[in-house]
């Protein structure tokens, strides 16, 4: 892989092309997206509406949800010549989008 990430014991990484030099990758439980993982020459970040906070090498986008704040996306990019890493987070309730979110914060790109 491209990235380093922790996944949990029953996720899978689905990989797919996305255009020129670009694949996306679907971290999935059961055949439900939990996390998308960008890497190619050009995201679409954002994609959320949400304060962008710069921190520990990358951009995210942070909202409020249900009483507390949540980062639902992250851009990595060391620097124009490099490939970007976009990732974030499925719409999910409950415990499945807390571990969305705790699955998300692990991704490093390599």
């Amino acid at each position: 892989m491209p990235f380093r990430i922790d996944l949990p014991a029953g996720f899978t990484i689905e990989p797919s092309d996305a255009g020129p030099q670009a694949k996306v990758y679907a971290v999935k439980r059961d055949g439900r997206s939990f996390v998308m993982i960008y890497q190619g020459p050009a995201s679409q970040f954002p994609i959320y509406d949400g304060q962008l906070i710069d921190a520990g090498g990358r951009a995210s986008v942070v909202i409020e949800q249900d009483g507390r704040r949540r980062a639902v996306e992250h851009l990595f990019a060391k620097d124009l010549e490099s490939r970007e890493t976009h990732v974030w987070l499925s719409y999910l309730d409950g415990e499945d989008s807390l571990l969305a979110e705790q699955i998300a914060q692990s991704v490093e790109p390599r």
